[in-house]
């Protein structure tokens, strides 16, 4: 098990998501927040900075690239945008 309680017991799954989403409240976040929100976050703020897809990949755990690449459109966006602002024709 990855996530213990206080009392040192794994917790379950859906006590990873209850306490991801009590904090995503706390935090004053607005919408749904769950776990899979965080591991969507990590992969692609590992790919803004410069990661590896195929690092990044096995991270995650994917068995094929092309569920990995999904990650890679947030960083186009972003690099569409600085363009587009800094671009002298842009």
């Amino acid at each position: 098990m990855l996530f213990l309680s206080k009392g040192g017991k794994p917790m379950a799954r859906e006590d990873v998501w209850a306490l991801v989403r009590k904090n995503a409240r706390t935090a004053g976040l607005k919408g749904k927040c769950s776990p899979h929100t965080l591991r969507h976050s990590f992969a692609t703020h590992l790919l803004e900075g410069g990661a590896n897809l195929r690092a990044v990949q096995e991270m995650l755990g994917h068995s094929d690239i092309t569920t990995t690449e999904i990650y890679t459109h947030v960083d186009a966006k972003r690099l569409l945008k600085v363009h587009t602002q800094f671009h002298p024709r842009g």
